[in-house]
């Protein structure tokens, strides 16, 4: 449970930082987003869910 809130916190930083530091490059990306097929969208998705459980599966092999 604890490393769910890490990975939560950690996202939270890094969407914050973007949102902070560059908020039209943001906006920009949310319209290409939009601009796709949902089927991209779909890929997308599934690619970042898939890097998610990895990087999470990484660091819980790594830290024991």
């Amino acid at each position: 449970m604890a490393m769910a809130l890490y990975a939560l916190g950690a996202i939270c930083i890094v969407e914050g930082l973007v949102l902070a530091l560059a908020p039209s490059l943001y906006e920009d990306i949310l319209r290409w987003i939009v601009s796709q097929p949902p089927e991209a969208r779909r890929t997308m998705g599934l690619l970042a869910l898939t890097a998610g459980a990895l990087s999470l599966w990484a660091a819980a092999w790594i830290g024991g």
